[in-house]
């Protein structure tokens, strides 16, 4: 649940197996956040940004992924200063996340 490595085309996340049956499940709300994320920012909604990068922040950890906590925390910093380009730098980083993203339950 705490070790996590990068490679160049692989994100591999150790995780423990008592989570397994969740890990599937919060992993697709997270890709599904993807398009909140992109339709509030085509809206300027920052405040709706906060909240979904404040939420991930928070819940990242819990489940072992560490980067997904880190680009929550980068999401939600940067709409609270109404930083597009921050906001969509840090979108493109969550989609690469979770296209490397390799889960190992130990």
């Amino acid at each position: 649940m705490k070790n996590q490595e990068s490679f160049s085309d692989k994100i591999r996340v150790r995780v423990d197996p008592d989570l397994q049956d969740l890990i599937p499940g919060y992993l697709e709300n997270r890709a599904r956040d993807l398009l909140k994320y992109q339709e509030n920012l085509e809206k300027n909604d920052f405040d709706a940004i906060a909240i979904l990068g404040h939420s991930m922040k928070g819940s990242g950890g819990g489940y072992g992924f560490n980067g997904l906590s880190n680009i929550g925390r980068a999401i939600e910093k940067a709409a609270k200063n109404n930083d597009k380009d921050s906001v969509q730098q840090s979108i493109n980083d969550l989609t690469d996340y979770l296209n490397k993203l390799e889960i190992l339950y130990d």
